[in-house]
């Protein structure tokens, strides 16, 4: 359904109209819908159940605490993120947040960034069916024996279940915004219900104490153990991204100036505190630290090996729910920051992408496309064994680098004296802000991302090469990020006067201050 008069001429509306944009997308989410977005795009089922392995497969029981340092470093850029959202609560949050920051092209690379990680984040999440429903039923391993997602079989079998799961999103998210706000909503209720179970089930079959995460079992003087923790590290950074998505669907909220900064952080400290307790009931429940298997089958084997095969297997198919939604949070995510550029005719084929259905209220072409990218993704690399964790950590290297383009220009404007001051909100009441604390949050929410970064991209055979496949794998984030960065000139140039023109539009030459985004709010 389109945007009804209602929304057209609601004070969200005309706020937005002061941006220069008029209402396209019908404002149809809530407060909990909006908190769904962002904890579904995290999804601990699905990211902690896919990367468990990885985690402590390099880092032992010791990598637990990699989950702490990782979630107070994004709890940082949170922070931000949700000072920004009050002050600017437009769809493409990054893309627009880094625009009015630090002009037009940090904007641009920004948002053209976030796009590519989005589409690759999607290929990701939708392959994580691959570890979940062969463990409920043989009958889903439709290629070969082997359900393992690092063998050959598993990761072709992943694609399979990864392209059907895509189309179903895409359908999904094309026709509907309420029906798609309502199976978020139910989902991450379902996500949210089954960590709970989990942990409680686990820690009732507990065979040891909680004080396994003291030990440095499968560490020791010969694998050394700042290496392998940087490695484990990745299981951590690649689960707690997404709660930016909250963001996207700002155009989408009901007062987004006062509901969106408080779902963004709800989503981090949620998915943060859930996250732990799940990590800890695993490693406390496991049945052996030591054999190998924790390693290798990850979560599953512990699900199923503790809690028997009936118990076990009813909560992957929960697992199995919040890949699913994890999937069409993403590619709703990646809609409308595809849709939002779009409209400042910063991408090809942006008169087409920028189109909302009057039938369906969504917008359709910018839905498809990250949805069949995805899936092209996927297809090209049926049969690499390496496919999961080349995936994952290039995506995530990718949002870390487009978040850094939003903290690292709104540490200047603090530096400069240009940083948030006071406004409203559309209930009367101050907008979300850090005060004096601001500077500190923003130093360490820059200081993390960059050294993250770094992590993410150090070349590692480990990591992006397991199978030997070549040595070119190893720079597969760098090689990455280049051929972004590359393919990202070659767009902005072919785009550069349309784009310019646009936003002329739409922001002043001189970036506006954030103070002036706060005297527009209600």
């Amino acid at each position: 359904m389109s945007a009804t008069p209602e929304t057209l001429t609601s004070p969200s509306a005309e706020d937005l109209g002061r941006f220069g944009y008029t209402q396209q997308l019908s404002r149809r989410v809530g407060s909990y819908a909006s908190f769904a977005a962002g904890f579904s795009f995290v999804s601990i089922l699905t990211t902690v159940f896919q990367l468990f392995g990885l985690g402590f497969g390099f880092g032992g029981t010791a990598f637990f605490w990699t989950w702490p340092a990782v979630l107070a470093g994004q709890l940082m850029v949170a922070l931000c993120f949700a000072e920004l959202a009050a002050r600017y609560p437009l769809s493409g949050a990054i893309y627009q947040w880094a625009r009015r920051l630090g002009g037009a092209v940090v904007g641009w690379f920004a948002g053209w960034t976030m796009v590519i990680a989005q589409i690759i984040t999607l290929a990701t999440a939708a392959i994580a069916l691959q570890v979940v429903l062969p463990a409920v039923w043989s009958g889903f391993q439709l290629v070969g024996t082997d359900s393992a997602l690092s063998s050959k079989d598993g990761a072709a079998n992943a694609v399979v279940l990864g392209c059907i799961l895509l189309a179903a999103t895409t359908l999904l998210n094309a026709t509907s915004v309420r029906i798609t706000a309502v199976v978020n909503s139910v989902g991450v209720t379902c996500e949210l219900i089954g960590v709970v179970l989990i942990i409680v089930l686990l820690t009732t079959r507990a065979e040891r104490g909680p004080s396994v995460v003291l030990h440095t079992t499968n560490l020791d003087s010969t694998t050394g153990y700042v290496v392998p923790l940087l490695i484990s590290a990745l299981m951590a950074a690649y689960v707690l991204v997404g709660f930016d998505s909250a963001g996207e669907l700002s155009e989408e909220t009901h007062k987004p100036r006062a509901t969106t900064p408080r779902t963004i952080i709800r989503a981090v400290v949620a998915s943060g505190i859930g996250g732990a307790f799940l990590i800890i009931a695993a490693l406390m429940a496991a049945p052996s630290l030591t054999d190998g298997d924790l390693a290798t089958q990850g979560l599953p084997y512990v699900l199923t090996s503790r809690l028997g095969t009936t118990p076990g297997k009813l909560l992957l198919l929960d697992v199995a729910l919040a890949v699913c939604v994890c999937t069409l949070a993403i590619q709703t995510a990646a809609a409308r920051m595809i849709f939002s550029m779009a409209r400042d005719n910063v991408l090809p084929g942006s008169r087409q992408l920028r189109q909302v259905s009057r039938r369906t209220g969504t917008p359709v072409a910018a839905t498809i496309v990250p949805g069949i990218l995805a899936a092209v993704c996927l297809v090209v690399n049926v049969g690499n064994a390496g496919l999961f964790l080349g995936l994952a950590s290039v995506c995530i290297m990718l949002l870390y680098v487009a978040y850094l383009m939003v903290t690292a220009p709104l540490l200047v404007r603090r530096l400069t004296g240009r940083g948030p001051s006071a406004g409203t909100d559309e209930d009367g009441r101050p907008l979300f802000s850090l005060g004096r604390f601001g500077l500190i949050v923003n130093i360490v929410a820059v200081s993390y991302g960059l050294a993250m970064a770094i992590n993410l991209g150090w070349p590692r055979a480990e990591v992006y090469d397991p199978a030997g496949a070549g040595w070119y794998l190893h720079y597969l984030p760098l090689i990455t990020l280049t051929i972004v960065a590359a393919g990202g000139l070659l767009a902005y140039r072919s785009q550069r006067s349309a784009y310019h023109a646009s936003i002329g539009l739409v922001v002043p030459a001189a970036a506006p201050s954030i103070a002036e985004a706060e005297g527009a709010g209600a």
